[in-house]
């Protein structure tokens, strides 16, 4: 997003200090790329965006694991309340992993549990990665055991990060978001963006924005939404009408 250059910077630190949020509410948003330069050109309320390096677009790559019998994917297709999701994430301009399970709070806040992971192991789950998902939902959901856990499906795509200090709150807006199963062909979605808010409960200056030009939240994973894009047999009813309307795909280069 070009206007996104003229804002001031924040740095990481700041950002995580000021704006952590590992426990937020997500809204997110499938918007045409057009359409989010409009609406982010005249967007007012202070805001700032991470830089590092003199960067602010930087390149994530996400690997999502799930059981044999999709146990993850069925329980956000059924909107099970405790449902959850386990993936490595790598910042690929740092070259730095971590292994993350984020499960469903209290009032649909998203909780995210992480530690850092070998960037060599970023696509298979260690012993000790495996004992770790199982702690941790043992500790927050109350099921453990759900191994053995394999790749299912990857994610790549490009984040600018706002930090709003007024509200304490933060959005990202991610590019070139591309899906691909194991061995399969990699699919991008085609000229358009997520926009996703991450805020207490109260929506926050972003939203509010985004609903006065007439945009408003939508079901959109980047791993369910994707699983169900590139699997059409498995039952994607939440995501009916983001799939059908608003999120067209293109084979990625």
């Amino acid at each position: 997003m070009p206007q996104l250059g003229q804002l001031p910077a924040v740095g990481l630190e700041e950002l995580t200090t000021e704006a952590g949020l590992l426990t937020r509410v997500d809204r997110k948003y499938l918007v045409p790329s057009a359409t989010a330069r409009a609406i982010l050109s005249t967007f007012t309320t202070e805001a700032r965006v991470l830089e590092m390096d003199g960067n602010r677009t930087f390149s994530y790559d996400s690997v999502y694991f799930d059981t044999p019998a999709l146990d993850s994917y069925m329980l956000a297709a059924r909107g099970r309340r405790r449902r959850f999701k386990i993936r490595t994430r790598t910042y690929l301009d740092s070259g730095v992993s971590f292994l993350e399970v984020k499960t469903e709070g209290a009032r649909d806040a998203t909780v995210k549990e992480r530690i850092p992971y070998q960037l060599s192991d970023r696509e298979r789950l260690t012993e000790e990665g495996l004992a770790y998902v199982n702690e941790t939902l043992a500790a927050t959901i109350g099921d453990a055991g759900f191994g053995p856990l394999d790749p299912v499906l990857s994610t790549r795509y490009d984040r600018t990060t706002l930090f709003l200090p007024g509200s304490g709150s933060r959005a990202t807006i991610d590019s070139d978001v591309t899906w691909q199963s194991p061995d399969g062909q990699p699919w991008m979605l085609d000229n358009a963006v997520v926009v996703e808010t991450k805020s207490g409960s109260a929506p926050g200056p972003l939203d509010r924005h985004l609903w006065a030009h007439g945009v408003r939240p939508c079901r959109i994973s980047k791993f369910a939404t994707g699983m169900a894009a590139l699997h059409p047999a498995l039952p994607a009813n939440r995501w009916n009408q983001t799939l059908r309307h608003r999120m067209p795909l293109r084979p990625a280069c």
